[in-house]
């Protein structure tokens, strides 16, 4: 009987299948140009292209080596979509900076190791570092706050 990975085996697997539904999007609905005139698909496939090379490299070794199956937790399952979903819907009325709070505070709920303290200076810093990054590096269109009252 041979023994296999079966984390990175999955992990490695749906990389693969990221890079490569990234990667026929790209190719089937944008122009891709050449590497001297790039279009706007020709990033997306370069980057799906990447996204299956690493894919494979985690697969490969998977398959030689011993691991255990991995057990589907739904606790961290159904608060990190949810704090991705309040993130979606808060973003918009209430600018980046409290949408990045409460989603931060949402997902800290899939592990109770973080106590409420932790999970409130993590939040804030994080909404720091998002305002830092796509406010002020990058100069995201997006208010930091939009209060909608």
């Amino acid at each position: 009987m041979r023994s296999v990975d079966y984390r990175d085996l999955i992990g490695g697997t749906l990389i693969i299948l990221a890079g490569a539904v990234g990667m026929y999007h790209s190719l089937t609905a944008f122009q891709v140009g050449t590497a001297a005139r790039m279009g706007p698909g020709y990033f997306p496939a370069i980057t799906g292209g990447l996204l299956i090379l690493c894919g494979i490299l985690i697969v490969i070794p998977a398959l030689r080596r011993a691991g255990p199956m991995p057990t589907l937790e739904l606790r961290p399952l159904i608060w990190i979509s949810l704090s991705v979903l309040a993130f979606a819907l808060l973003v918009l009325p209430f600018g980046l900076v409290p949408a990045v709070i409460v989603q931060s505070l949402v997902a800290s709920q899939a592990d109770s190791k973080l106590s409420r303290k932790g999970s409130l200076l993590l939040a804030v810093c994080l909404a720091g570092g998002a305002w830092v990054i796509f406010k002020g590096g990058l100069g995201v269109i997006l208010p930091a706050f939009a209060w909608p009252w």
